[in-house]
């Protein structure tokens, strides 16, 4: 593998086989197997002036390892992304557990056992808990439009109580909608846990963090000899799409190309633009040894921001004295403005826009869409790779 700043002068793309765009899971996972598996030659064009995408990590002038684009929490039950990433990591045992401020008293989410004690008070949130378990089993997770569905004034306590102080306002936030704008389906989808497993994640069997940082991990994804990456280059400058073909550098391409960007940029947003949220973070760092019991805590009551993550009680790194915070403020996306788009807004007037994009790419059978964005979906991270794997395995059959 090289890496390199920029497209030099001698950069020829007929002399590879596949250009990939975008160096995040979607792209290093496609670049990986089809030079491993097809010993294919190919290109990974990146815009920013880093691999990893939105899970790219570093060290911040406090040797404090962030996440640059937020927190990035490893969790799988798929066995085969499991045991395709570990071969490029080792693991950390971390297991995720989040918080949620309401009114400065701090409650494990999803809501279980232990908040409503917290919520109800010691005898009134044991008994509700008992009356839970009676209509529903231990360790399940209840949607609160079951607890409502029973016709129990006790249990539709719970439900709004967790709809109007877990829900509502972070939810307010964090899509910019006011509660009349809240889809009631996923109002009716947020969970109360009947159990004591205070952890985010409890049913995924695979969690933790790269033991050395999501960067290193893209380092070794991407480290083979037939692989070569460029950073900050923006492959609008190179590429255009045209009827039915790919242009490279003014030229056909015919080798496979990996699109992992937004298809709305790729076309000048000359349908209009589609509509994501996008995030602003603020760091600081503290002369403390910590700052909250866990790694993310939920202001779901108050605030502007949406959460507060202390990133060395995700990566478990040692270093007495210092740590460093990040706040998140969600904040409506501005097309071409250099904001990341974060999470794709998913109404039908935008998926409508987004298959009017797609058409025009679907019929070229070497221009491969795949990822949160070019896909226009909401995926966990173990996701992309499960889409990354899936595309792979088509292109290395037709390949061979």
């Amino acid at each position: 593998m090289s890496i390199v700043n920029g497209l030099p002068a001698s950069f020829s793309p007929e002399s590879y086989d596949a250009i990939v765009v975008g160096a995040g899971y979607a792209g290093a996972v496609c670049a990986r197997r089809l030079a491993e598996a097809c010993g294919s030659k190919v290109a990974v064009i990146e815009r920013r002036n880093h691999i990893a995408g939105n899970a790219h990590d570093c060290y911040d002038e406090a040797g404090v390892l962030i996440h640059s684009y937020g927190p990035h929490i490893y969790h799988t039950t798929n066995d085969r992304v499991h045991e395709f990433l570990s071969r490029f990591t080792e693991w950390t045992d971390y297991q995720h557990k989040v918080l949620a401020n309401i009114h400065g008293t701090l409650m494990p989410v999803p809501f279980n056992h232990t908040s409503l004690k917290l919520a109800f008070g010691e005898e009134k949130g044991e008994h509700l808990y008992q009356k839970l378990v009676a209509a529903f089993g231990e360790n399940k997770r209840v949607p609160i439009m079951e607890l409502r569905a029973k016709n129990d004034p006790e249990l539709s306590e719970v439900a709004d109580y967790v709809y109007e102080n877990v829900f509502l306002y972070y939810t307010m936030k964090q899509w910019g909608k006011t509660p009349d704008q809240i889809d009631p389906s996923i109002t009716g989808r947020v969970p109360v846990f009947v159990g004591d497993d205070d952890r985010y994640f409890p049913g995924a069997p695979h969690q933790g963090m790269p033991a050395e940082g999501y960067t290193r991990m893209f380092e070794r994804l991407l480290d083979h000899d037939l692989i070569n990456v460029f950073l900050g280059v923006d492959v609008r400058d190179i590429m255009e799409v045209r009827s039915d073909m790919v242009y490279v550098c003014d030229r056909p391409y015919g080798g496979e190309v990996v699109y992992t960007g937004q298809l709305d940029e790729l076309f000048g947003l000359d349908l209009g633009a589609l509509p994501y949220r996008t995030l602003r973070m603020e760091f600081e760092t503290l002369p403390q040894d910590s700052f909250q019991p866990v790694a993310t805590v939920n202001y779901t009551t108050t605030e502007d921001f949406t959460r507060i993550t202390e990133f060395k009680l995700m990566t478990g790194q040692v270093l007495p004295g210092v740590t460093t915070i990040m706040r998140e403020y969600s904040a409506a996306y501005e097309p071409e403005s250099g904001q990341t788009p974060y999470y794709a807004i998913l109404e039908d007037e935008s998926q409508a826009l987004y298959r009017r994009y797609r058409e025009r790419v679907d019929g070229i059978l070497n221009f491969h869409c795949v990822g949160r964005l070019a896909e226009y979906r909401y995926y966990d991270m173990d996701g992309v790779v499960a889409s990354a794997l899936e595309l792979s395995d088509e292109l290395i059959s037709s390949n061979r």
